[in-house]
């Protein structure tokens, strides 16, 4: 048996047995390192290589921004400012969780976050209203993904600094496909309110009352504007503009809103910390993976292998999804990126996709996973803030998967969706 065979047997061992994500990915590449004898010095300088990035600093950025977000008032104004917008339409409650996190996605940047932010509040609001409690969580759990590949996902973050991609680029490219995936889950709840008889119809505010709800966001929607403006303009990079999210975010929220003290601040510190270091540890491994995969050519392999049975872009886009959804259902989002975005970008460029393009159809490929048992992140999020089983909600959120996988075929197939706006 091959020592490559043997390194991801061992990896495959490891996420059965319920070894963490980052832990499983550093044994099995210890095993292919020493089973190879590859010098250790590869790895060590690939390594400094990959640290010595000034952009992969705006994932500790966002994420701080995000907790900051979470832990004080923001997040309820722009939850108010939905239910003034869309309260009278149809499954409107639905519509609103899945605005909400649109909007807060664009602030945090993690999918967890978001889930847990929006669906703490909404599910009981859900229930209240009429709406089963499997289909509310599901509607969360969902929305909770648009953090995924709405500006500023930490998994484009990580895409862009590993495929030598401008993050400002997968940032702006990001937002048409987003809000196309947003759309789609949105068409989902209004069938099945419809059809199904979900929820109440709520009165149609007014003008004036929709003006004082956007009005009284002002300080909520500033941050994705501070956000995206710099980036767009060209004023600061992404690490730069994440950095900005920060100060805002602290300025409002001790200053203005006064909701957040020393104490509270530092927890939200240390809860940063440890989310950053987690991510980090799980970089180091997936690198070290990536030395054995590098020194056994497993591209070059793989590019055989897909040449033989992908002619053209069109076969490879379906055998990619295929792919992506078969990882996601035993690996984490991040640990996917950071394994197989070095594999398959020179792939993908073989194949004349723009990288831009590319990584954005994988960040919402690899969504899908996130959704999909057994290791399906925001299903565990779900389930937790929804007091509800996982196989439960597994198929309570199969519509919504349905609705995913058309908006990346529609992506793959449709490169203008990513590039219009660069």
């Amino acid at each position: 048996m091959s020592s490559i065979a043997i390194t991801f047997i061992v990896l495959a061992v490891c996420l059965i047995s319920s070894v963490p994500i980052a832990v499983s990915l550093g044994i099995c590449s210890a095993v292919g390192i020493w089973l190879m004898d590859i010098p250790i010095s590869m790895f060590t300088q690939r390594l400094y290589s990959t640290f010595n990035s000034i952009p992969l600093l705006a994932v500790p950025f966002f994420l701080l921004s995000g907790d900051i977000m979470l832990h004080g008032t923001l997040s309820k104004s722009l939850l108010d400012m939905c239910r003034t917008t869309a309260g009278h339409i149809r499954g409107g409650l639905g519509h609103i969780s899945f605005v909400t996190c649109l909007f807060y996605g664009a602030l945090c940047g993690s999918s967890a976050a978001c889930t847990a932010a929006v669906g703490g509040t909404m599910i009981p609001a859900m229930e209240e209203e009429g709406y089963p409690k499997d289909f509310a969580v599901a509607v969360n759990t969902t929305g909770g993904l648009l953090a995924n590949f709405i500006p500023p996902s930490v998994g484009l973050i990580l895409a862009g600094s590993i495929g030598g991609v401008s993050i400002a680029d997968l940032f702006i490219g990001s937002i048409v496909p987003g809000l196309l995936a947003c759309a789609l889950w949105l068409a989902v709840v209004y069938y099945y309110a419809r059809t199904r008889g979900y929820g109440i119809i709520h009165p149609k505010q007014s003008w004036k009352s929709r003006l004082e709800g956007m009005w009284k966001a002002k300080l909520a929607l500033g941050m994705p504007i501070v956000i995206l403006g710099l980036i767009y303009t060209g004023v600061a990079t992404p690490t730069e503009a994440g950095a900005a999210a920060c100060v805002y975010g602290f300025i409002v929220e001790t200053f203005i809103t006064k909701s957040l003290n020393w104490q509270k601040f530092k927890k939200i510190c240390i809860s940063t910390i440890y989310t950053t270091g987690m991510v980090i540890f799980i970089v180091i491994s997936a690198n070290a993976l990536g030395v054995v995969i590098s020194t056994f050519q497993v591209t070059d392999k793989l590019l055989h292998l897909l040449t033989s049975i992908a002619p053209n872009q069109a076969a490879l886009i379906f055998i990619l999804l295929i792919f992506y959804l078969i990882v996601g259902c035993f690996l984490e989002g991040a640990a996917i990126i950071l394994i197989v975005t070095p594999i398959l970008v020179p792939i993908a460029l073989s194949y004349g996709f723009d990288p831009r393009h590319f990584l954005i159809f994988q960040g919402m490929a690899v969504a899908v996973g996130l959704i999909t048992p057994p290791v399906g992140t925001n299903l565990f999020v779900g389930c937790t803030i929804g007091d509800i089983g996982l196989v439960q909600l597994s198929k309570a959120v199969l519509p919504f998967i349905l609705a995913l996988i058309v908006a990346v075929i529609i992506t793959g197939f449709v490169p203008w969706l990513s590039l219009c706006l660069l």
